[in-house]
């Protein structure tokens, strides 16, 4: 990153503080060289508490001081946002939304025309580092801007350049994801309760072997359906639990989850 580069945030809530943190934590910059705005009192300080970072009390303000703005309003909030720094925007500047289903369109609308503007779908698994998000390029962001905005986002996890038709599926994967894999680590610790487990033992079992599966895949770079046959021995106990996950149709009901959810992102984006 340049190397008088300074990232400002507009809005000071949980995912900007996850990512500031993340910053700060992969030495991209240091706590001085990060701004945020925010119209919450409790909200400000709390991204100071745990930043270090200093606080504004307007997004003008932001803009002004900083290079590398972060959109992170709640949606409905966005246009006031822009509007608001529009004429402090700069050549200078890029601007990387995080701001769920506001498209590159409406973005650039409420900027410079020659604005350089990047959209990301992260996810809250940011907040405790291991996020997985896909972004997006407006019209003129560049490849620099791209392996900027990658560099940033990988300080919280993983991030892919992606079409931004595609950012839907990315929501209804792993945007939505975190809640699938939730209720399944529920299932299983309920699975545990009920063949005489304690409930606290049953549970962290459970996020415990999510989390290890996760790290294999990752890792070794095999199929799942290759790991999966790893564990699956001719006549053993896996085999019969997969037996009764695919008379549950577990596999067709993920699939069809991921696309009512990306069917859905696509219908608020057009909202």
């Amino acid at each position: 990153m340049a190397a008088k580069s300074k990232i400002g945030f507009l809005g000071a809530g949980k995912m900007a503080t996850a990512l500031a943190k993340g910053f700060v934590n992969a030495e991209i910059v240091f706590p001085r060289e990060i701004i945020a705005a925010d119209p919450y009192n409790v909200a400000r300080k709390h991204f100071t508490d745990e930043t270090g970072a200093n606080v504004a009390a307007s997004n003008l303000e932001v803009a002004q001081a900083a290079n590398i703005l972060i959109l992170a309003t709640k949606p409905d909030q966005v246009a006031a946002a822009l509007t608001e720094i529009s004429s402090a925007f700069t050549k200078k500047h890029l601007l990387i939304s995080i701001a769920a289903g506001v498209t590159l369109a409406k973005l650039e609308n409420n900027l410079p025309a020659s604005a350089r503007v990047i959209r990301v779908m992260p996810n809250t698994p940011a907040l405790v580092g291991a996020g997985a998000s896909g972004f997006a390029l407006g019209k003129n962001a560049s490849v620099a801007d791209a392996e900027l905005a990658k560099k940033l986002l990988s300080a919280v996890g993983s991030a892919f350049a992606v079409k931004e038709s595609l950012l839907d599926a990315v929501t209804g994967l792993s945007g939505s994801g975190p809640a699938y894999v939730y209720l399944f680590i529920e299932a299983l610790s309920d699975g545990g309760v009920a063949a005489g487990l304690p409930r606290d033992i049953a549970t962290r079992l459970a996020a415990q072997t999510v989390l290890g599966s996760a790290k294999m895949v990752l890792e070794t770079g095999q199929h799942p359906g290759a790991l999966k046959d790893q564990v699956t021995s001719p006549g053993g106990t896996t085999i019969e639990g997969l037996h009764e996950l695919e008379k549950g149709k577990l596999r067709g009901t993920v699939m069809s989850a991921v696309r009512a959810a990306t069917e859905k992102s696509k219908k608020l984006g057009q909202g």
